[in-house]
C-alpha cells in the first residue's frame, strides 16, 4: 500500500493561537518500503504518523492510500482501514493487564470478525514467531519490558496488515530487547510490508532504507 501526503497542515488551537503541528507537508512512501521518522521531540514525528494512521485527520490537504483521499472516506470506511491494513505499535505498550498475551494479540481478531478457533489458534502462532510460545497465559505484568512490546508486535500484525506503524517502540527497553524488536521489524519489511518507524535514537533510525526528518513541522530529506 502506497502512502501519501499532498501539502498536508496540521493546526491545533490553543487559546487564542493557531499552532502548527505539519505545515505544508507532502511525501510519498511506496509500499514495502522501511522508513525511519526522525527528529527532536515536539516537531511533528507523532502528528505524522496519527495522520498516515488514520487516527487524526489534516486541517489542510490530503492524505492518500494507494491514490484514494481517505478524507473522503466515511468513519466506517476508515475504520476498516485501521483494522485491516494498519498494524500500530506504541511505545507504551497499550495492552490489557487483566488479559493473557494471547487474549491481547485475539483482540484485532475477534474485532475484524474471526471465529474463535481461528482467532486463538492464528494469535498462538503469531506468538510463537516473535519467540513467545511459551508466554501464551501470561498476563503483562508477568512480562518483561521487551517481551511486552513483541506482544504488541504480535497484537500488530494479528490482521496482516500491509503497513505496520510505530512510534518510539524501543523507547522503554533495554539494549538487548531494543535488538529483538528491530529484527522483527526487519522481518516484517522482508516479508513486503511497509514499516513506518517514528524514533529520536540514531540506532533504530540505521535499520532504515530510507529517513524522513521533521523539524518544526517541516520535512527534510
Amino acid at each position: 500500500m502506497q502512502l501519501e501526503m499532498d501539502h498536508v497542515w496540521r493546526t491545533y488551537r490553543v487559546g487564542d493561537s493557531d499552532v502548527v503541528a505539519l505545515g505544508d507537508v507532502s511525501v510519498r512512501i511506496q509500499s514495502g518500503e522501511l522508513v525511519a521518522v526522525v527528529g527532536p521531540s515536539g516537531s511533528g514525528k507523532s502528528t505524522f504518523l496519527q495522520l498516515i494512521g488514520l487516527l487524526d485527520s489534516p486541517s489542510e490537504g490530503a492524505v492518500r492510500f494507494d491514490g484514494q483521499d481517505v478524507g473522503s472516506l466515511g468513519d466506517a470506511d476508515r475504520t476498516r482501514i485501521r483494522l485491516r491494513a494498519l498494524g500500530f505499535v506504541f511505545q507504551r505498550f497499550h495492552l490489557l493487564n487483566h488479559l493473557t498475551a494471547v487474549e491481547n494479540v485475539m483482540l484485532p481478531l475477534e474485532a475484524a470478525g474471526a471465529g474463535t478457533v481461528e482467532r486463538y489458534e492464528r494469535a498462538c502462532s503469531i506468538l510463537e514467531s516473535v519467540g513467545l510460545g511459551d508466554r501464551l497465559l501470561f498476563r503483562p505484568a508477568q512480562l518483561s519490558g521487551g517481551q511486552r512490546q513483541r506482544v504488541a508486535v504480535a497484537r500488530a500484525v494479528a490482521n496482516s496488515p500491509s503497513v505496520v506503524l510505530a512510534d518510539e517502540p524501543t523507547g522503554e527497553l533495554h539494549s538487548e530487547d531494543t535488538e529483538r524488536v528491530l529484527n522483527l521489524f526487519r522481518a516484517l519489511n522482508a516479508q513486503g510490508r511497509t514499516v513506518v518507524i517514528v524514533t529520536h535514537d540514531p540506532d533504530v533510525a540505521a535499520i532504515a532504507r530510507r529517513r524522513i526528518e521533521i523539524r518544526d513541522g517541516s520535512v527534510h530529506e
